[in-house]
């Protein structure tokens, strides 16, 4: 299967045409057999991928004191209780935070008031906070979700994720690949007999089947 993927990926990098941006490397997968209007055949994953992503992620937080000065030290995006009661109001405003960050982060004492305020917003885009301890160290929490990705499919039996950039060596992300496949192989009730195809895909580019990802 990694000789299959590898030359997909190469395959899709030759075929997409150079961007003035670097283009993420993309997956899709296609089901078969599985009733997708049964929310138990749903997949809805935060997946973290062996090499991580490629590109740098955006990550918003809600904290105060300790955490909010640490969390500023390291670039992020901070926001407070006022903060999160401004958004409360303005659903445009919070509709942009939400769709202009990949991950969130809060305190544990800030989670109630963010689901309460926000949840209708920020849960059905997958942007759930993460809880920590507003005594914990960040660092650990910022190095899962920046080789995080989601997993997620609809009604519909098809899902598409992120699987790196096109800046990474082929090996790499063939590893990666072959990790998002393995997670559906044991997640699948079937396996491999619930998937119909594999794409590999550069932002812009042509999908290209994966011809073995067994």
């Amino acid at each position: 299967m990694k000789d299959a993927i590898i030359r997909a990926v190469k395959k899709a990098k030759e075929d997409s045409k150079p961007r003035n941006f670097t283009q993420s490397m993309e997956m899709g997968i296609n089901l078969q057999g599985l009733d997708m209007k049964k929310t138990q055949n749903r997949i809805k994953e935060d997946f973290v991928l062996p090499n991580g992503r490629g590109k740098d992620v955006k990550i918003g937080v809600f904290a105060s004191g300790d955490m909010a000065l640490r969390a500023k030290k390291e670039n992020l995006s901070v926001f407070d209780q006022e903060d999160i009661e401004k958004f409360a109001k303005d659903k445009k405003l919070a509709k942009k935070i939400a769709n202009s960050h990949d991950f969130f982060i809060a305190q544990t004492d800030y989670m109630a008031l963010v689901g309460k305020s926000l949840g209708p917003i920020f849960a059905p885009r997958g942007k759930t906070p993460a809880p920590l301890p507003p005594t914990a160290p960040l660092d650990p929490m910022l190095n899962k979700l920046k080789k995080t990705v989601k997993l997620k499919s609809t009604n519909q039996p098809v899902i598409h994720t992120l699987v790196g950039s096109e800046k990474m060596d082929d090996e790499v992300l063939a590893e990666n690949i072959s990790e998002v496949i393995k997670f559906f192989e044991k997640k699948l009730e079937k396996g491999f007999d619930n998937i119909k195809s594999i794409y590999i895909k550069t932002t812009m580019g042509p999908a290209i089947k994966l011809e073995d990802f067994r």
